[in-house]
């Protein structure tokens, strides 16, 4: 098998796991037959996509009862070590959200707990408090450290920062969300509706669900362009729990001026999961009739699963400029027009150094 072919064989393999875990036993040859390092690859891979857990615990379990107890401790050992992440990860964040609304600060607990019973690499909130209040806060409480800001980072009004004893960095994001915090509105929608959810014996405020898909699709469709399977589990779980309302869901889409990506995320989680179970998500009509392309348009480049820039993701700024411009939002679209010589500039900083994380 060469060894160009490997990240692509990697890819389906987690995505199986993850994605129709009574399937892990068509796996398990394949893994028997990697060495150290590529069952290494492989479990960093689980850890890019957020799958540890919900791709190892199948794999595991299959192993077990194939009689092949090495594959089976590997697997347990980093489910193991993973949970341990996830506990201590689970006290700092509840401390820093209870320290957040007891100083006047109503934070939101965004995409990190999607993936639930995994975990994200980063701890993200959003909140509308005052940017000093929010640092002083964390400096004093948890003599966090403000990480070095890129020029994308002051763009989205986003802040990291290193707290002593988190593996994980902080995210906040402060009164504004997307790409280029051109999105108020839309924010504060995240506090006003926000909701309770437990978690390993804590309680912790997410946004609603309508909200979460908006996070999703702005992340991945207007931001990375790329999916990982987390997002096409995450987003699975959610629809199948029916949980959504698909009339909120458009109206809230519709004055962000994201609705083409919305639709257009949602077919793309439902073509994917209908290649690994054979079925698709029930979607609305309006949903299927307003995407711009689905999954055929993905493809495996290095860990993740991209979409092309040109044409399909131009098309979706393109639209949520003009959208933005209609509605007339002058602040919004001043931000947006920042977007494209940006991205010329990342992708100049890509082709000479190999990255573009000090722009993004």
């Amino acid at each position: 098998m060469s060894g160009s072919q490997q990240p692509k064989n990697y890819l389906h393999v987690l995505s199986l796991l993850a994605l129709c875990p009574s399937r892990a036993a068509e796996v398990i040859s394949y893994f028997a037959g990697l060495d150290s390092h590529g069952r290494n690859q492989l479990l960093a891979l689980t850890d890019s996509h957020h799958v540890v857990l919900r791709a190892l615990q199948p794999l595991g379990q299959a192993a077990t009862r194939a009689g092949l107890a090495e594959i089976a401790q590997f697997a347990q050992g980093a489910i193991n070590k993973e949970r341990g992440r996830i506990e201590n990860a689970l006290k700092f964040l509840d401390a820093i959200c209870r320290e957040f609304e007891c100083a006047g600060c109503p934070v939101a607990v965004i995409k990190t707990l999607d993936h639930w019973p995994d975990f994200g690499n980063d701890l993200d909130l959003y909140t509308p408090a005052d940017r000093l209040h929010v640092t002083e806060l964390l400096t004093r409480k948890f003599h966090a450290c403000l990480l070095p800001r890129t020029v994308g980072d002051r763009l989205a009004n986003k802040w990291s920062f290193r707290v002593p004893g988190l593996s994980q960095d902080l995210e906040v994001h402060i009164g504004r969300l997307g790409q280029a915090g051109e999105h108020v509105e839309l924010a504060n929608r995240f506090i006003s509706r926000r909701q309770p959810k437990q978690v390993s014996g804590y309680t912790f405020q997410i946004p609603a669900p309508e909200e979460r898909v908006f996070a999703s699709t702005l992340q991945r469709m207007y931001r990375h362009l790329y999916f990982r399977v987390c997002d096409i589990l995450n987003t699975a779980t959610l629809i199948e729990s029916r949980a959504v309302d698909y009339t909120e869901l458009r109206a809230g889409a519709d004055r962000g001026g994201i609705w083409a990506g919305v639709a257009t995320f949602l077919v793309i989680v439902s073509n994917y999961l209908e290649q690994y179970r054979g079925a698709g998500l029930e979607l609305p009509a309006d949903v299927v009739s307003s995407a711009l392309f689905g999954a055929e348009k993905l493809f495996a480049r290095g860990r993740f699963l991209y979409f092309p820039v040109l044409p399909q993701g131009l098309a979706l700024y393109t639209r949520q400029l003009a959208r933005t411009v209609l509605r007339g939002d002058v602040p919004a679209t001043a931000r947006l027009s920042l977007l494209p010589p940006l991205a010329s500039v990342a992708a100049l900083a890509y082709g000479v150094a190999g990255s573009s994380e000090r722009i993004w």
